[in-house]
């Protein structure tokens, strides 16, 4: 069942959400090579209990920490640990938060130091596809224009979307209906109306599109070993331009690319 938002609760929702976005510039502050992906979760977590949340992933269906840390070859739900950053890594990172019953939920990938061309234009394609997917989010399209676009700008790019993973609606729960594939035809799907709450997240691979799961449970890697990117915004479907709650100052295009 699809729940359209009230007023009062995309209030909630937007409180939610800019909690999120500016828990990842926190996160985005200190990655640089020699940091554990340990110091960047005890960071996350510290900030959004700072802020009166709590971190929506934590204890999710068993999951250990705020964090989901997905580095280089890593495409979704990385557990955090010893395991240092190093220069030419990207680093994907996904927070979530519980803010008075509701849920916020963005993700981004961010260089560590200089990153190799193919590296930068992976991190741009996926970025860009993100925002391509949301300008399809309005009242009177159809939820597989969101997937369209995704996949359209990714392909022309020589790059590929990865399906097994999906957005999805986000309200009362973390996870809540529709499922919102980065791929498939235009013009088909439920019809967009004003008040919908979509989380938007197109997950990008250099290579194949197929996924691995590692013996941890969690951790999805491509199966080809190649690079993978991941970014994504909670927005509200609006009339004429859709509403992006996690919106925030990352500086993605200041990226450093070694050679």
């Amino acid at each position: 069942m699809i729940f359209l938002k009230s007023a009062n609760e995309i209030e909630i929702l937007r409180k939610a959400n800019q909690i999120v976005a500016e828990t990842l510039e926190v996160v985005q502050a200190q990655i640089k090579p020699g940091v554990t992906t340990a110091h960047l979760d005890k960071c996350c977590e510290e900030y959004i209990r700072s802020k009166g949340a709590e971190p929506a992933f934590k204890g999710y269906r068993g999951f250990p920490n705020a964090l989901c840390i997905s580095l280089n070859e890593e495409v979704v739900h990385g557990i955090p640990g010893d395991r240092q950053l190093q220069e030419g890594d990207i680093a994907s990172c996904d927070v979530g938060v519980k803010y008075k019953g509701f849920f916020g939920d963005s993700a981004a990938t961010f260089p560590v130091g200089k990153i190799s061309t193919i590296a930068a234009d992976l991190i741009q394609i996926t970025e860009e596809a993100l925002y391509l997917g949301i300008e399809q989010a309005i009242v009177g399209n159809r939820l597989y224009d969101i997937g369209n676009a995704v996949q359209y700008h990714v392909e022309k790019s020589g790059f590929s979307v990865v399906k097994v993973f999906v957005g999805h609606g986000i309200g009362r729960q973390l996870h809540e209906d529709p499922q919102i594939p980065n791929y498939g035809p235009a013009g088909r799907g439920v019809k967009l109306r004003d008040g919908m709450v979509l989380a938007i997240e197109p997950m990008v691979n250099i290579g194949t599109d197929e996924i691995e799961i590692l013996p941890d449970g969690w951790t999805a890697v491509t199966k080809d070993g190649s690079l993978s990117a991941h970014f994504e915004h909670s927005i509200v479907v609006r009339d004429s331009e859709a509403e992006i709650l996690s919106s925030r100052e990352l500086k993605i295009n200041s990226i450093q690319r070694a050679g």
